[in-house]
């Protein structure tokens, strides 16, 4: 397949350290696909599994995603012996009277998404995609992408959709319906918040979908469309580049990136930010740290088992997972992650490919980000990066959304769990969250949404509601390796609650301590810790359903515990989190971590008969009255 030969074996054995590394990654994830294709090559058949909507729109997605590595590799100059295939399967699923034709579209079909990739082909390569074709294939294709123009998208994210096949009708010199593209530019600007952060849709999150959706496309459209409209290419330039100063707080030193949100099946897409910033010419940080932070992440994810023994790509994380999966993943959804071969657009001599890889640039322990509810922190002695959460006052139904968005704490190093069911703490796997349950019922509820939320500094604080009788006032010191958990519950109902802390990979038993107000264990991925200050009566290991954690298949969740009568209770908790550090669960205590916290984020927290008292990492002392 195209210029350059699969000179690796595995991923994981390609260094990527230039241009041609690059090329032959896409390569060695596109070579698996070529038997894959149907009959008539319209649709990818790579699986069995499921989504939302129908097979055959499933098949068709599979064929569309391919499409974000493949236009820009054509589009640097490279070649692919799948691009034939590409062009039959375009003639045939945009021909009415072909069995594999791609059908006419409903308002808010799941094909209005998969147009995108062709409006961007159309308005990046038209001699590669649309002057190939003869005149009835060009028509067939018009008149199939035109059908975005009369229906409508998502109010969120999706907007961009029909933008992206506006401008490509535009650069190929078809007609376009410019109407719908100021309305829907005009209308995405409504969701932009503040500090580079958009949220997807009024009132939706702050996640992933804001660097490889909000603001990928809006470089796209920089990119492509700087001539034609220079101030909103601009904005979407400069609201990049202010973003990114938030969005480095999210990635390790070793190119892992915080797991957060929904979608996270698209996996190495987290870093497709990196190479449109450098494709759009959006210059806030040097083309080598671009460069690295796009690399890096590509690196680590080529090490993790996200490709099946054939070698294609597979639903979940960092392995195989329909238990995390959302409703619209169908087997060829995961292909979305091509997007990060941008840089493939870039030819040889690009500053993207003459810089230097430069590492991360020096960062404060703490980026506290409003917008987006959280609190980054970061151990530069482990390369351990969490983001605490305060909460959203809104919610959505979208799968195990408790899990991936209001648990209090997400870590590159031990992940985040999602429910097998509301059954029990072991299938719960309730980490990084105060679970509560009526008495003796074992059925769990858990904060979904928040009546309030608040972040001073290094202090996150909510107040939500799991029953309309019982309301809980949280508030989080963030900080590494510890932090602390205090909760105020006033319920009217007799209830058991349960806090967990980080869970911890495990292949063998890990070495463990249990004691009446602490709970620890450790193993070759690091140690997990929860200490009770106030409230809690017992302590243990929970040990979640297999597939529950998005890093390691099994896992084990040390958890305080206590049984709270009707009134008004307090519950203060210690939780550690420390990777790598294998051997005697001992280290816990002589990892050098007080309760008093860590000197450079000031985590210090007094606990008064009257109040507690918690100072800032910048010294301002909140004081919260127990009465």
């Amino acid at each position: 397949m195209g210029n350059v030969s699969l000179r690796y074996e595995k991923l994981a054995d390609n260094p990527l350290r230039n241009r041609d590394d690059l090329t032959a990654a896409l390569q060695q994830l596109l070579a698996p696909l070529r038997p894959c294709y149907s009959q008539g090559k319209a649709r990818l058949e790579i699986g069995a599994t499921g989504a939302s909507y129908p097979a055959a729109v499933a098949g068709m997605e599979g064929f569309s995603r391919v499409l974000w590595g493949l236009v820009p590799l054509l589009a640097g100059g490279g070649s692919s012996d799948l691009w034939d295939i590409v062009l039959e399967g375009i003639e045939n699923g945009t021909d009415p009277g072909h069995e594999e034709y791609w059908g006419k579209v409903d308002d808010y079909d799941q094909r209005l998404v998969e147009m995108a990739v062709f409006g961007y082909a159309l308005a990046l390569i038209p001699d590669k995609i649309w002057e190939p074709l003869d005149v009835e294939a060009r028509n067939n294709l018009y008149a199939w992408l035109n059908q975005i123009n009369s229906h409508p998208c998502h109010d969120c994210n999706w907007l961009f959709f029909n933008v992206l096949v506006n401008i490509g009708f535009r650069k190929a010199g078809l007609p376009y319906d410019a109407g719908q593209l100021e309305q829907n530019l005009n209308r995405l600007d409504v969701f932009y918040l503040e500090e580079g952060w958009y949220s997807d849709g009024v009132g939706g999150h702050c996640d992933y979908y804001v660097p490889f959706a909000f603001h990928y496309y809006g470089l796209l459209y920089a990119g492509l469309m700087e001539r034609e409209d220079p101030d909103r290419s601009h904005r979407f330039k400069q609201r990049a580049n202010e973003f990114a100063s938030s969005f480095l707080a999210w990635f390790s030193p070793d190119g892992s990136a915080v797991p957060y949100g929904r979608s996270l099946s698209y996996r190495f897409s987290q870093s497709a930010f990196w190479g449109a910033m450098a494709f759009a010419g959006a210059d806030s940080l040097p083309m080598g740290v671009l460069k690295g932070l796009l690399l890096r992440n590509l690196r680590w994810w080529f090490s993790q088992r996200m490709v099946d023994a054939g070698g294609i790509l597979t639903i979940g994380y960092a392995y195989p997972n329909l238990v995390m999966a959302e409703n619209y993943n169908s087997p060829g959804s995961p292909y979305w992650a091509l997007k990060t071969f941008l840089p493939l657009a870039l030819h040889a001599d690009h500053p993207f490919w003459t810089a230097e890889e430069l590492p991360l640039p020096e960062m404060d322990a703490l980026s506290v980000q409003n917008p987006a509810h959280l609190v980054l922190a970061r151990d530069e002695a482990s390369g351990h990066v969490a983001a605490f959460n305060s909460g959203h006052r809104g919610t959505n139904e979208h799968t195990h959304t408790s899990a991936k968005y209001e648990k209090f704490v997400y870590s590159t190093w031990f992940g985040f769990s999602v429910p097998r069911s509301e059954w029990g703490l072991s299938q719960g796997a309730f980490d990084s969250m105060l679970a509560l349950s009526e008495t003796g019922d074992n059925l769990y509820r858990v904060r979904r949404r928040n009546n309030e939320t608040m972040i001073r500094d290094n202090v996150l604080h909510a107040v939500w509601k799991p029953w309309a009788d019982v309301e809980v006032s949280t508030w989080l010191v963030a900080g590494l390796p510890w932090h602390i958990r205090i909760h105020r519950i006033e319920t009217l109902r007799s209830l058991d609650a349960a806090e967990g802390g980080f869970a911890l990979g495990i292949e063998a038993p890990p070495l463990q301590r249990v004691e009446a107000s602490e709970a620890a264990a450790s193993s070759p991925w690091g140690i997990s810790g929860v200490r009770s200050l106030l409230g809690y009566e017992s302590a243990g290991l929970v040990w979640p359903n297999a597939n529950t954690n998005l890093l390691r298949a099994r896992t084990v969740i040390p958890t305080l515990t206590a049984s709270l009568a009707p009134g008004v209770h307090w519950l203060v908790s210690a939780v550690y989190g420390e990777p790598g550090k294998a051997g005697a669960v001992e280290e816990l205590d002589q990892a050098g971590a007080s309760l008093d916290g860590l000197p450079e984020i000031g985590l210090n927290v007094t606990i008064g008969e009257g109040a507690i008292a918690i100072r800032s990492r910048r010294g301002e002392e909140i004081i919260i009255p127990r009465n």
